[in-house]
């Protein structure tokens, strides 16, 4: 017995050994995992914003074709509104199933700037439709969709930790800004 009672000391810390580093083992394996949790979560947020970016993008520069067959805008590929008519439907369409996952992904605050983005496109393709000729409605109306373009981006990409990026406005043209 007198043995047994020398090695138990050597037991109890080998117990308290094992159980430690289980310990050890086991927190690390969480805080791994939560990393990996927050990293596929940016990258899915990362994802549905420019899924969502590239369908506005794509309206806008159909949009823009549209209003310069109406001359309302210097585009220099001018696209008559019945010729557009099923391309906006595409990337209405597009739109809104890149919403979605905005929706579903996105923080309420890049949600918001999505909405005034896209209420902005919104607004321009009701122009286009109608066959306004009003160049300073129209300029008015790529202004408030540039705006809108910027905001998102801008919060997008603090929600994703992404440093702080170009407006994306460039003089193309003396008589228009780029889009």
């Amino acid at each position: 017995m007198s043995a047994f009672l020398q090695q138990l000391p050597a037991l109890v810390g080998v117990v308290i050994g094992a159980l430690g580093s289980y310990m050890v083992v086991m927190r690390g394996d969480a805080a791994r995992f939560r990393r990996e949790q927050a990293a596929r979560g940016e990258d899915r947020r990362l994802a549905a914003y420019s899924e969502f970016a590239k369908a506005q993008r794509t309206s806008v520069s159909t949009m823009f074709r549209v209003a310069a067959q109406l001359g309302n805008d210097p585009h220099p590929h001018p696209l008559p509104l019945d010729e557009a008519a099923v391309r906006l439907g595409e990337t209405s369409e597009a739109r809104d199933l890149a919403w979605e996952s905005v929706l579903l992904f996105g923080s309420p605050e890049v949600v918001d700037a999505a909405r005034e983005w896209a209420v902005a496109v919104a607004e321009m393709e009701q122009a286009v439709r109608a066959e306004r000729h009003d160049s300073e409605g129209w300029k008015a109306l790529v202004e408030k969709q540039r705006t809108g373009r910027e905001g998102f981006y801008a919060t997008a990409r603090r929600d994703v930790g992404l440093p702080a990026g170009h407006s994306g406005r460039w003089q193309t043209r003396p008589d228009r800004d780029g889009a």
